[in-house]
């Protein structure tokens, strides 16, 4: 009934019937231009209009209108001309949506009568089963209005049966329809192709989905009015001698300490960001994302990544095919293990039966990013230490020649074993890295295909398998699987993170990392939201994003040994709710996805601090450990090195809530010129992070607790953090530029591309660039990796400088 007064209302005050030109009204249109107040209704013609606009109609207005005679000379003029031309029509968008036209027999009595329009309320006894609508009799009954109600027929058998065997029924309090639900609780219809969506749908099903926005709810706009409050009435500064405010704004689990009391909230705000996300039903989000429900909407895949560090005895979860995903991961990790104990002892050798000692991981995005970000914390961890001795692991990621260079120039390729990390398997920039070590070896061991069966590893998801034996990769023994319920960012714990940092610093380590983030992962799925680390994060994401306007947010570990965990944040998080689009198929009407970077402390000091203390606000997250994993202190000093760095931890963040007013300013003697320019603001949100010590095991606990504060803000938002289709249209495009670039180095033809910018700028880039890779007898890139550690000079036997 709802839909039935609103689509009526739209019909009735819509002016356009009367006395607009050609006109091509649009969902947004439409709504901007509904005013109250009646219209008298004329004769519609509907007629279909173009073959390629097939949702729109034709309206026609009646010529013999009387009341058209009192209208301004140009609606006059408007109506000779349409008399005149039997084809002058205007557009209107009947794309619209979940309503249903029952036009009477014409009546010439009828087409002045306002009395024949009907109100709402004339339509209260209607039975939404049969959704019938009638409208004033001048609407004639024609080719458009049969096609119209045929669809909305189907339409609306759509809607009273399941469109998906086995999908579950709901019904909405305000529509009181069934409406069917896919398995990841999208709207099936919304899922839907083009081709198999009723046009008519177009317009009320957008309404109905808009209707389903975060943004609508209760809950949001409490959030909306009480930012009124919180940016005028408040200020860190005082919030922070709320005693009773700061003992509840922190939480803690296994050393783990999160103080969130800098976040320019109050108790009131916490709970309003509760009841958001009691709303959003993210306990069910997340009970559907840990037992392998398909979330990830857009591919129609489970989101699984827990199940990576899942303990060996956790109930199953079932996959396609049947098959446990518990017993899948462990049987993967049991082959790891299995491999780089033989690698580590020297049972598993290269081609000539030397020790592998060296390893290069292959990959790109988060094939490489999260295992370098634990590498660089467990190669300055003691225990990391001891177990890499004799060992190296470097990371080939760009597709930079220069790339190549910096990380082969000095090994020897008959101990280095090369592991090409690439889910599909086809990552353009990994494959030609890929290519390139291939080739390295073949220069110096021959092509043999021993070659590659001995010094090559793939980590790749079960799809791929066909392409890694292509490439020459033992499947049985050089194979480590991972799924496609496993996204490249999310991957970490996989074999793509598992092989590489097991290979350096053994299994037993990396198994320590599983536990941490197995730790955080029990804690995220069992605490309650007000001490749940973090859902706690995530919600004040989307407070500082959606509600207080900080579009970027930086990471600031005060520990060199996580200098590239602001990194992978910065992937984990822009690819993940870097979205425009909305579960319900409309464009998200609130902001999301915050721009994130991040520098280790206190480097970031002398770097950006500026900007975060005076610039523009951006929320902090200062990261910091109680112990170092080496700390050292000179005779003469009181103090250690790890208590310098820690005090500028604990020091910021105050600097950043309280600022520095005037008054003190003053209050050191500033001449009266500079005071303005020494002024803090202050009130500048943060949270303080603080751990035991940087272990594997903690960085278990940091990695899950990122991942799982990504998943909240993208729950709440009603966008889907799993998928990444923003990086397929400049992989399509670079394609297309590589076509151009061969054309005009191959066959000399003039580069023309889609615009005369990428023009000028691709011949510039032809006529100033080498041709040697393709004039050249000598493949250039076999001359440049022939430059290992045999030809570079040898460090001298004798380091005395007096010599």
């Amino acid at each position: 009934l709802v839909l039935q007064s609103l689509f009526l209302s739209c019909l009735m005050s819509f002016d356009g019937f009367r006395h607009v030109e050609a006109y091509r009204c649009t969902t947004r249109d439409l709504r901007s231009r509904t005013v109250s107040g009646r219209r008298s209704l004329h004769r519609l013609s509907a007629m279909p209009a173009d073959d390629d606009d097939e949702h729109r109609y034709r309206l026609k207005l009646d010529p013999e209108d009387s009341s058209r005679q009192n209208r301004a000379p140009q609606h006059r003029q408007h109506q000779e001309m349409e008399h005149q031309e039997d084809d002058a029509h205007y557009r209107f968008p009947f794309g619209l949506g979940k309503s249903h036209f029952n036009p009477g027999q014409s009546s010439s009595a009828d087409m002045d009568s306002e009395e024949s329009i009907p109100s709402a309320e004339d339509h209260d006894q209607d039975h939404l089963s049969g959704f019938q609508l009638s409208l004033p009799t001048n609407i004639l009954s024609g080719q458009a209005w049969h096609r119209h109600e045929t669809a909305t027929h189907q339409f609306l058998r759509q809607h009273q049966q399941s469109a998906i065997d086995g999908d579950d029924m709901i019904t909405t309090q305000h529509e009181q329809q069934q409406v069917p639900l896919g398995p990841s609780g999208v709207d099936a219809t919304l899922n839907a192709q083009p081709s198999d969506r009723n046009p008519v749908a177009n317009f009320f099903g957008g309404l109905s989905a808009r209707a389903k926005l975060v943004s609508n709810t209760k809950e949001w706009k409490q959030l909306e009015r009480h930012v009124n409050f919180i940016e005028e009435q408040t200020h860190l500064r005082e919030l922070l001698q709320d005693k009773e405010r700061c003992d509840d704004f922190y939480a803690t689990h296994d050393g783990v300490y999160l103080d969130f009391s800098r976040q320019k909230a109050t108790k009131e705000t916490l709970q309003l960001l509760l009841a958001l996300a009691d709303k959003q039903q993210l306990k069910l989000r997340m009970q559907q994302m840990f037992s392998g429900e398909r979330i990830n909407f857009t591919e129609d895949r489970a989101v699984l990544h827990t199940a990576l560090r899942a303990a060996r005895d956790h109930s199953p979860i079932p996959i396609d095919g049947g098959k446990d995903a518990i017993e899948e991961v462990h049987a993967v990790l049991d082959q790891v293990k299995a491999f780089t104990d033989g690698v580590r002892s020297g049972e598993v050798r290269g081609y000539t039966g030397r020790r592998i000692r060296n390893i290069i991981s292959v990959g790109i995005g988060g094939s490489y990013l999260g295992p370098e970000f634990l590498h660089e914390c467990l190669k300055t961890e003691p225990e990391g230490i001891n177990a890499a001795l004799g060992y190296t692991l470097r990371f080939l990621s760009n597709v930079d020649p220069v790339d190549v260079e910096r990380t082969c120039h000095d090994l020897d390729p008959e101990e280095t074993l090369i592991v090409i990390v690439s889910k599909t398997f086809t990552t353009a920039e990994t494959m030609l890295n890929a290519r390139t070590m291939r080739q390295w070896m073949w220069d110096f061991m021959g092509n043999d295909k021993e070659v590659v069966r001995k010094h090559f590893v793939a980590c790749a998801s079960i799809s791929s398998a066909d392409k890694v034996a292509d490439f020459g990769i033992d499947t049985e023994n050089y194979f480590f699987r991972f799924w496609d319920w496993v996204g490249g960012r999310y991957s970490v714990c996989s074999a793509a993170g598992a092989v590489p940092i097991s290979l350096l610093y053994g299994y037993d380590l990396f198994e320590k990392f599983l536990q941490g983030a197995r730790s955080m992962d029990d804690h995220f799925y069992n605490a309650p939201f007000d001490k749940n680390i973090p859902v706690l994060m995530g919600l004040f994401g989307v407070w500082n994003m959606s509600f207080l306007g900080y579009n970027t947010r930086t990471t600031l570990p005060y520990a060199e040994a996580l200098l590239k965990l602001p990194a992978h944040i910065q992937q984990l998080d822009m690819e993940s709710n870097g979205k425009s689009m909305t579960k319900h198929g409309v464009p998200v009407e609130y902001k999301v996805g915050e721009v994130d970077f991040g520098e280790p402390g206190t480097n970031g000091q002398h770097s950006f601090y500026q900007l975060l203390h005076m610039g523009q606000t951006v929320p902090c997250d200062f990261i910091g450990f109680a112990q170092s994993q080496h700390d050292l202190r000179l005779d003469d000093e009181s103090l250690g090195a790890h208590d310098e760095l820690m005090a500028n931890f604990f020091a910021q963040p105050d600097a950043l809530a309280n600022g520095k007013t005037e008054e003190e300013v003053k209050a050191e003697g500033c001449p009266e010129e500079l005071v303005p320019h020494k002024i803090f603001q202050g009130n500048r949100p943060s949270s303080s992070i603080l751990l035991p010590k940087a272990t594997a095991y903690a960085m278990g606990q940091i990695l899950a607790m990122y991942e799982h504060r990504t998943a909240v803000q993208g729950f709440i938002w009603d966008i889907n953090s799993f998928d990444q289709w923003g990086v397929e249209l400049g992989k399509k495009l670079a394609i297309d530029v590589l076509d151009h670039l061969y054309k005009a180095r191959k066959q000399g033809k003039e580069i023309i591309a889609d615009n005369p910018a990428s023009t000028r700028l691709l011949s510039y880039y032809v006529d100033n660039s080498e041709e040697e890779t393709l004039t050249s007898a000598v493949n250039p890139i076999t001359r440049v990796t022939r430059k290992t550690h045999r030809e570079f000079a040898r460090p001298p036997l004798s380091h005395n400088l007096k010599e």
